[in-house]
């Protein structure tokens, strides 16, 4: 069935048999009533045309196929008739296919929306905003050639008129650890390999490039290439992306240049002389200095020592401080890793100041984060992207779950509640801050309390967490981490390293050395006040993520939601292969059977009384324009008068609940059939008076034709016509003739002439 509402048996096992029909069918798209399921179809279908756009235009859900498009444009719609922001929420797994899906809305209401030539620059910039975030943000993954590796949410603003003037992203999290390293079969981010293969000659001698696999930074995965990918074609978009954005082209070479710098940084290596770190070929140093506009010398000293403030006898002192090995290749990663994020966040804020406006009229936000994840070693990154995951989910229950029980009894509405899991549990477990503390605000005090790096802060907070949640009942400990019970399954995550990635620290000899660098663009990248930050505590990263993420859900919680579930078929990313248990898995943790369930028992429309009353007011006398009683007397009148069976509605204290669709759309179709009647009304209106305007203007012409030009009766140009210049009343004679009630257009006295003779005969009178 389009609609999984409408289906007969409401089991895991039916939803997961309902979707593989379909996808075996190439129907990639269900509902749920208003949620659209999307499976990932691993290749390119053939109804994203511009026909489809057309189809589903303006048209009731119902009337076509379930589409993406139908959502995008319920959204777009729904935005210009209540004048109230939207947003839609794509959430699912990684490799689920949520970036296209936001790739799909962008460009269906770029293509919907009209405009002049600084609305068509906006609309360019969203749409090549897109590639040029890719290029930089996403990477391939064991379970995803395209994986988005930050959080994305785009709001598109527009103006009263609906055209897209202005927008706005938001970035969340850049998995920063892949700059340095990546698992066996992954690859560092895109922008790597396409600077490799695409860059030109000259490009390739000014940025001291050669093959992938020659670079630190890349070939610890020992893989280069991606299926179907064509790296040097991507570079080609990825730079006129930049441009379009409104990157000046020495701002796209120094971009490229600190891309190349990381390649070389990461190439400086390092030997134990001693017990501290030495770079073993200082040749290595070379390029990375000059790259990064940096003196050769200190970028050695700053990445085998640290100056470091001593406090001793009230009286503080500086000491330089020489590394190890590991310490140095960790500053070496540090000072990559900052570039990189850093760089990033620049692309996010050139695309912002690109498209910006000055005051916000209406937006519609595309949230594309990255998805679940669950792997065989989970880390830092892994518990801060479920995290997100686990708030975004705790939204889907509350708003589509929740919220819809609640209304039913603040409303007054007759109905049967559903059981549900409500994950607020697991959220609190992760970010509460006290009584019991979350697992995110113990990792902060570890962090403050520890100032050693190694294996004995990731000690110390599994005691911990151990000591003060041991008992909750969805966290374990085990010998090297902690389990989570996310709604999604269980998720161990391995300690190792997570006090340090949390802490985020980059030294402040690090800064001071990129603040020295002679390319403005660069130091620009490092506007740190040193020493202020001096005397705060740092922000942990734990605690940035845990910020935006509350951030996000408030202004999510602003806008009307709409939602798109995206599901991963299979682990091959080949089509038409159906994965039973993954399907079936998914189906489970994402609530869809919860969903139908409360959608099936509830109603599937609702609106206050005043919007109702607005919108359907056309369809009687009494309510258009305007009702004049009391409101939900007036939607009492519109039901009965288009004769809804009572069983389909009910009425609460401040709305009214329709129970099927097909009611809903019978109210569409009439309202629908009234516009055009009155259109009618007003096209013949207008029709006939420019018809007049037209028969005016042709006998003024007509008229002009003439003038200054009859030599003989020059006066009767502009004469009235009579028609009836003889009197016909005056001459009964004549009348006998005629029918009694027959009409005289003309009339006049004329003189006939005989034929056969050239001279006037007798004059007679003739009509």
């Amino acid at each position: 069935v389009d609609d999984m509402v409408l289906l007969s048996k409401i089991s895991e096992d039916g939803i997961t048999d309902n979707l593989k029909k379909r996808y075996m069918d190439d129907f990639i798209f269900t509902y749920i009533g208003p949620v659209l399921i999307s499976v990932n179809p691993f290749k390119q279908l053939p109804y994203f045309t511009d026909r489809e756009i057309e189809l589903y235009q303006g048209a009731a859900q119902y009337e076509n196929p379930p589409h993406i498009y139908a959502l995008a444009d319920n959204m777009y719609r729904n935005m210009m008739i209540d004048s109230e922001n939207q947003c839609v929420i794509i959430s699912g797994e990684s490799g689920a296919g949520k970036t296209v899906a936001a790739k799909y809305i962008m460009s269906y209401i770029s293509k919907v929306s009209g405009g002049g030539p600084k609305v068509q620059h906006v609309k360019e910039i969203i749409l090549q905003s897109n590639p040029l975030l890719e290029a930089f943000g996403n990477a391939k993954t064991v379970r995803n050639n395209n994986s988005s590796r930050f959080g994305k949410y785009f709001e598109i603003q527009f103006s009263r008129g609906g055209e897209p003037d202005g927008g706005k992203i938001s970035n969340f999290l850049l998995e920063k650890s892949r700059v340095v390293s990546q698992n066996h079969g992954e690859r560092n981010f895109h922008i790597y390999y396409q600077l490799l293969q695409g860059a030109t000659k000259e490009q390739r001698e000014n940025l001291g490039v050669t093959t992938p696999d020659y670079y630190f930074y890349l070939n610890q995965s020992d893989t280069y290439t991606v299926e179907d990918v064509n790296d040097k074609k991507e570079f080609e978009d990825t730079m006129a992306a930049m441009s379009v954005v409104g990157l000046s082209l020495d701002a796209q070479d120094t971009v490229l240049q600190i891309v190349a710098g990381i390649l070389h940084l990461g190439n400086i290596t390092f030997r134990e002389e001693g017990n501290y770190a030495v770079v073993e070929s200082e040749d290595f140093l070379a390029f990375p200095s000059y790259l990064l506009g940096i003196n050769q010398d200190g970028l050695k000293s700053k990445l085998t020592s640290r100056i470091m403030d001593s406090k001793w006898g009230g009286k503080t002192e500086t000491i330089s401080v020489t590394l190890n090995t590991e310490q140095a290749s960790f500053t070496r990663d540090a000072l990559s890793k900052a570039l990189y994020s850093r760089l990033f966040d620049y692309l996010v804020d050139t695309i912002n100041k690109a498209m910006q406006k000055d005051h916000e009229e209406f937006n519609t936000g595309v949230l594309d984060i990255y998805g679940f994840e669950i792997f065989q070693k989970n880390g830092f990154e892994q518990f801060c992207i479920n995290f997100v995951n686990e708030k975004l989910q705790q939204i889907f229950i509350e708003l589509t779950l929740k919220a819809e029980q609640e209304e039913y009894v603040q409303e007054g509405i007759k109905w049967t509640p559903i059981e549900y899991f409500n994950n607020k549990v697991v959220c609190d477990l992760i970010e509460s801050k006290l009584n019991p503390p979350g697992i995110m605000s113990i990792l902060d005090d570890v962090c403050a309390t520890m100032h050693a790096k190694g294996e004995g802060a990731d000690q110390t907070l599994l005691q911990k967490l151990q000591s003060q949640i041991g008992t909750h009942e969805h966290f374990n400990s085990w010998n090297k981490g902690f389990i989570v019970h996310h709604y999604a399954g269980k998720v161990s995550y391995d300690v190792s390293g997570f006090c340090e990635r949390n802490r985020d620290v980059l030294f402040n000899d690090i800064i001071e050395l990129m603040q020295s660098s002679e390319f403005a663009f660069i130091r620009d990248l490092f506007p740190e006040n040193l020493e202020a930050e001096k005397r705060g505590r740092p922000t942990t990263a734990g605690s940035k993520i845990k910020k935006q993420a509350n951030n996000l859900v408030q202004t999510l919680m602003k806008c009307t939601p709409h939602y798109i579930r995206c599901i991963k078929p299979n682990e091959t990313k080949k089509p038409r292969d159906w994965e039973e248990s993954r399907a079936k898995h998914q189906v489970e943790y994402l609530g869809l059977r919860e969903n139908i369930r409360v959608r099936r028992a509830g109603y599937a429309f609702r609106r206050v009384f005043k919007k109702f009353l607005q919108r359907y007011a056309i369809l009687t006398r009494e309510t258009w324009p305007q009702w004049r009683g009391d409101e939900k007397q007036g939607v009492l009148h519109l039901l009965k008068s288009v004769n809804m069976d009572s069983d389909q509605y009910q009425l609460g204290k401040t709305k009214i609940f329709i129970k099927a669709p097909e009611s809903l759309f019978l109210l569409e179709e009439m309202r629908e059939r009234k516009y055009n009647g009155y259109a009618r009304v007003i096209q013949q209106a207008w029709r006939k008076h420019i018809a007049v305007r037209k028969y005016v203007r042709m006998r003024e012409e007509a008229s002009d034709l003439l003038l200054n030009k009859k030599e003989r009766r020059k006066n009767s140009l502009n004469r009235n016509f009579m028609g009836d210049y003889i009197g016909m009343d005056n001459h009964p004679e004549i009348r006998q003739f005629l029918g009694r009630r027959e009409r005289v257009d003309f009339a006049d006295v004329v003189v006939k002439y005989d034929r056969r003779f050239k001279t006037p005969g007798i004059s007679s009178q003739s009509t």
